[in-house]
């Protein structure tokens, strides 16, 4: 697999920092930064892609200013995020089965309905899985607690005990949410791309206890898990 040309995008500095560690002198790979949320995250993601020239999306057209670069094969939404604890504890890592938008729907008095219930589209993309299934396995083989398991993408991530809750019945087995993942999904899937999504674990879902995050912890992980990375690719 090492002829895969992936692009990775991250929320922020920090998280890219810590995948270009991890990656190390991989040469097959790019790593951006999406911004935070969804929309932010389509937007960088799809110009990205379209910069560098990849066919088959709708806004694939090179311009003589912007030269065209080899095109990508897999797009990678990757960063830390918050864990459901019956699946992924702080420290763990997920990598994501299924990416699902959790709030692009409506709510009735019978509770949410996901835009797929309503007809207007798909809250789901599923992800590359048999390259999503080889990373975990890899992942456990080194000695690093990882799930395969659905990841959420909200635009607002969740600050009780009840959302948590609530998150968790409406997706069974779900390990973790984030507010990228989904954006950078679609947007692969509008060129026609594969994807994959990690989530490296800083904080519990629920009430927002700031003081019992552990960022510094989570942003190691995710350098173990490129490094990983790398060697599933090149094996």
């Amino acid at each position: 697999m090492n002829h895969l040309r992936i692009l990775i995008m991250t929320a922020v500095e920090a998280e890219r920092a810590a995948v270009m560690r991890g990656l190390d002198s991989y040469k097959n790979a790019e790593v951006r930064i999406a911004g935070v949320g969804p929309a932010a995250a389509a937007a960088s993601t799809a110009t990205v892609l379209t910069l560098a020239g990849v066919t088959g999306g709708l806004l694939s057209i090179p311009t003589e200013d912007r030269p065209v670069a080899k095109s990508f094969d897999l797009v990678i939404s990757a960063g830390i995020g918050g864990g459901f604890a019956d699946i992924a504890p702080i420290g763990s890592l997920v990598v994501a089965s299924d990416i699902i938008a959790a709030d692009l729907g409506a709510e009735t008095p019978e509770g949410y309905v996901s835009v797929d219930k309503l007809g207007f589209g798909a809250s789901h993309i599923s992800t590359e899985q048999k390259l999503s299934r080889r990373w975990t396995q890899a992942l456990q083989a080194a000695g690093l607690a990882a799930s395969h398991a659905p990841v959420l993408t909200l635009s607002t991530v969740t600050g009780t005990a009840a959302t948590a809750r609530d998150l968790a019945l409406r997706y069974p087995g779900v390990g973790a949410e984030a507010m990228e993942g989904y954006g950078v999904a679609e947007a692969a899937r509008q060129f026609n791309l594969p994807s994959l999504e990690l989530r490296a674990i800083s904080n519990t879902v629920g009430p927002r206890e700031r003081e019992s995050w552990k960022i510094g912890e989570a942003l190691q992980a995710l350098e173990q898990a490129c490094t990983i990375l790398t060697e599933v690719l090149s094996s």
